[in-house]
């Protein structure tokens, strides 16, 4: 299985990268716009459409407000196993830690991963960074 580990500075408090990236419906709007298209939030789950077409049902596995951690799962056919991760962390000085972790199989899908998960922390990076201090 191959595990892909992102982490990102975003120039916002801690409080409000938590309330975006835990705020499992709006991805679209508060996270990564535009990498992120649309979400339709289903029973324990999410729609997400992103911007390159690509369609997926994320499945919600849990949340952790106390050490800021939300878990969900993908379900497509090209994976045989994935489930991922956000945390967030607080650097002090208005200032946090975005930390992205994914497990996935097969393997041979592990670049095609890391490069949306990439793609969607610069966007992610750029949105959250103008929440005021």
């Amino acid at each position: 299985m191959a595990t892909i580990i992102k982490t990102i500075e975003i120039d916002a408090p801690v409080d409000a990268v938590w309330d975006a990236v835990a705020d499992f419906g709006a991805v679209h709007r508060r996270f990564a716009p535009g990498f992120v298209t649309n979400v339709e939030l289903i029973e324990g789950a999410r729609m997400v459409t992103f911007g390159n077409g690509l369609v997926a049902k994320e499945l919600f596995l849990g949340v952790d407000h106390d050490v800021r951690r939300l878990a969900y799962s993908v379900r497509t056919e090209r994976f045989t196993h994935h489930s991922a991760s956000f945390q967030v962390s607080d650097l002090g000085g208005g200032r946090s830690r975005l930390v992205w972790t994914a497990d996935v199989l097969p393997d041979a899908v592990a670049p095609t991963v890391a490069g949306m998960m990439d793609e969607g922390l610069k966007v992610a990076q750029h949105t959250l960074g103008r929440v005021p201090a």
